[in-house]
């Protein structure tokens, strides 16, 4: 589960492909690129949050053939 108000890294993140997720106060989620957090994070609501992980999860953003 992650954490309100504290980032947390991917264990799969490596080799420069560096993910952080963060549950805000306000319900909505955070995503950024822990290598520079001082861009701005992209930040989702509880429904597109989920929206996107299905996506992932079914393998909609796979860029590999």
């Amino acid at each position: 589960m992650i954490s309100i108000g504290k980032y947390q890294k991917s264990s799969f993140s490596g080799n420069g492909g560096c993910v952080e997720v963060c549950r805000m106060t306000n319900g909505n989620i955070s995503l950024r690129d822990s290598k520079n957090p001082a861009k701005p994070a992209h930040e989702f609501n509880p429904r597109e949050w989920r929206a996107f992980l299905a996506g992932v999860r079914n393998a909609e953003f796979d860029l590999e053939p």
